[in-house]
């Protein structure tokens, strides 16, 4: 794993960072973990989720840390007219501004994306919102559980007879940062042509909408409004989690071969030709039947042994382990997935390119490190 190199496939590329939280900050950590040099200018009272702890490490949150290294932090009031001309300084010789102030704020300081794309005509500038400037919610502010609940998230997530319930990760800040991600690379392929560059939005409600796979889809086809399966799929059987003697095992079997082969490998070679499991519109018709069946004969299995015996029969399952025991995989030591430098350790970037890998060259900054090479804050007057 490389940790020192300054090579990259953004290599060169420049980024300011005027986010904070979580989408924008996870969006410029792919681009500054793949050789972007990030700038990350805060507010005087820094990053928000430099408080968010604990748990607290080398001065900061962890909450912080997972999603801002291979960055610099510079401290900059843009609500004075000194603030915003260095501002104005640093995007001079920028590819980049990644931002995620509600719409209008910008636009008040003039520092709207027209004013920007007229003076800085080959910028890729990308706001990230929770609903975008349109419509009757735009420019509001919206946190990922909120978009989770508005979107239909939560409608779909829990138990049948439960409540609606919140992913237990942020899944609509994350994708969002990765929809902005990928917006400023297509917006970067598309410079390389015209020479210009342009304005990406992307709203935490639209991508919260985006990802509702397989449920918008059903409701378009049926008309049924999807409603919480727990963890069973709504359209695949067996696809769920299920006790065994030492464990629970999550079975994900998407075709008929990997359900004869399970089967067979249970003891149960026969059950693929019973009519009511023949193909998977049968066993989603008779789920409750089949997984009765499954619980009995898995009762006898130890989760993650068996499901390491599934695995090579290219049957897709897993045992359901704990952050600690996924950390703890042979698969993620081989996958080179945990990376460390000095005090810092972090998730790896999970994009594995073969000539140009990701690099990890700072730890996430102390708050004004800019211009330090040893992460001590700066100190100048004009700087703050």
């Amino acid at each position: 794993m490389t940790t020192g190199s300054r090579t990259g496939a953004l290599a060169g590329l420049q980024v300011v960072d005027l986010s904070r939280v979580l989408g924008g900050p996870y969006c410029t950590q792919i681009l500054g973990d793949h050789g972007a040099e990030v700038l990350k200018i805060e507010p005087p009272s820094g990053d928000e989720t430099r408080a968010w702890g604990p748990p607290f490490v080398a001065g900061s949150t962890a909450y912080f840390r997972g999603v801002n290294r291979n960055k610099r932090s510079l401290v900059l009031d843009l609500a004075t007219e000194q603030g915003r001309d260095l501002l104005l300084g640093f995007l001079e010789g920028a590819d980049v501004l990644v931002e995620n102030y509600k719409p209008g704020t910008l636009e008040r300081w003039g520092l709207g994306p027209e004013v920007l794309a007229e003076r800085f005509p080959k910028l890729v500038h990308c706001r990230v919102s929770g609903y975008g400037s349109t419509g009757p919610l735009g420019g509001m502010p919206g946190y990922d559980a909120a978009i989770q609940a508005m979107a239909g998230l939560m409608s779909v997530n829990g138990e049948p007879d439960g409540e609606p319930t919140r992913l237990g990760i942020p899944v609509v800040d994350l994708v969002t940062g990765l929809n902005a991600a990928i917006g400023i690379l297509l917006a970067l392929q598309e410079r390389q042509v015209s020479g210009r560059g342009q304005f990406v939005e992307t709203a935490l409600y639209d991508c919260g909408l985006s990802i509702l796979h397989p449920h918008l889809p059903n409701l378009f086809a049926s008309g049924k409004t999807p409603g919480r399966t727990g963890n069973a799929h709504p359209n695949i059987a067996p696809y769920s989690s299920f006790p065994t003697g030492r464990g629970a095992i999550f079975l994900a079997v998407g075709n008929d071969g990997q359900f004869r082969r399970m089967c067979t490998f249970l003891g149960r070679p026969d059950l693929p030709d019973e009519p009511r499991f023949k193909d998977n519109a049968a066993r989603l018709n008779n789920r409750a039947e089949l997984e009765a069946i499954l619980r009995d004969l898995l009762a006898a299995h130890d989760a993650t042994v068996l499901a390491e015996s599934l695995i090579k029969l290219g049957v897709p399952c897993g045992p359901v382990l704990t952050v600690a025991e996924a950390v703890a995989h042979p698969q993620t030591a081989a996958r080179e997935m945990i990376v460390e430098m000095g005090g810092y350790k972090g998730v790896a970037s999970p994009i594995k390119l073969s000539r140009t890998p990701a690099t990890y060259r700072r730890p996430p900054p102390a708050l004004n490190d800019f211009g330090s090479e040893n992460g001590t804050p700066a100190s100048t007057t004009e700087e703050r």
